[in-house]
């Protein structure tokens, strides 16, 4: 036996996680029997099909079987990257095996040559993720949930990029499920359905929102912000809109403002 088959296993999926896919990771059954069944324990699952060469519905298969099998009690990252249009009716049903292994950091991300079919989230994400950390999401589309609760009581680091909400009142509410976050990344698209985009979110560290420049000028569009506990504020905004700074920030370190508002008036604190 070679020396590295030596290792426990817990080293060996350390090893196995640095790999750049599943894909790789589940290549390594073939080295000998002591590894056949480690691949299903590994903390760390990423299906790029950016990295694949073979027809989508063999990674679709791969990624179905794969996921079926696999055997953690707990995932640290669970990461989808689909860059076909075929792929995005397949997130729905992948994404729930964030809540089957307690993920606690989860990656959506769509190519953004799919967004004329998007991927629409199942509701039972904002219920069944407890234990999630971080979640970024990228070209995805966020359902209305108003008869179950929103929760995210560990989420700390929150990136949405290029999302379409069911409204304004739908990400204050979704926003404030997030009771211990402390950064947000937020980039909005054109037609993302939202208005007034509000962050009231009590234990937020840092901030950073822009606006697409392919956005419409719309003065009735902005930002109002409630985050007495920020250390960093960043926002980009060339559309002619708004922000509202409802509190007082008195922790904070650096504020980095890139906007196209007319008036200094349109930002406006307490």
């Amino acid at each position: 036996m070679d020396r590295i088959s030596l290792l426990h296993d817990e080293l060996l999926l350390t090893i196995l996680s640095f790999l750049p896919t599943t894909k790789d990771v589940v290549a390594t059954m073939v080295l000998s029997k002591r590894w056949q069944p480690l691949w299903m324990m590994v903390p760390r699952l990423v299906y790029d099909y950016s990295y694949e060469n073979a027809d989508y519905g063999r990674f679709s298969r791969f990624v179905d079987r794969s996921l079926l099998l696999h055997k953690a009690p707990v995932l640290e990252t669970l990461y989808f990257k689909v860059t076909r249009t075929s792929g995005v009716g397949d997130i729905p049903l992948w994404t729930r095996a964030a809540e089957k292994h307690s993920v606690r950091e989860l990656f959506i991300e769509i190519h953004s040559s799919c967004i004329a079919f998007p991927a629409i989230l199942p509701r039972s994400l904002y219920t069944g993720c407890r234990m999630l950390v971080t979640l970024k999401l990228n070209n995805v589309v966020l359902v209305d949930a108003a008869s179950e609760p929103v929760s995210f009581p560990s989420l700390k680091y929150l990136k949405l990029n290029s999302l379409k909400y069911p409204g304004d009142e739908f990400v204050k509410r979704f926003l404030s499920s997030c009771i211990v976050l402390e950064h947000l990344d937020v980039d909005q698209c054109p037609g993302d359905n939202v208005t007034v985009f509000t962050v009231r979110v009590p234990s937020l560290e840092s901030l950073y929102v822009r606006k697409s420049s392919d956005t419409d000028l719309d003065n009735a569009e902005g930002f109002v912000i409630d985050a007495p506990s920020l250390k960093y504020l960043g926002i980009t905004d060339s559309t002619g809109g708004f922000c509202v700074i409802e509190s007082e920030m008195p922790n904070i370190v650096k504020a980095d403002v890139d906007t196209g508002y007319y008036s200094l008036s349109k930002i406006l604190g307490r």
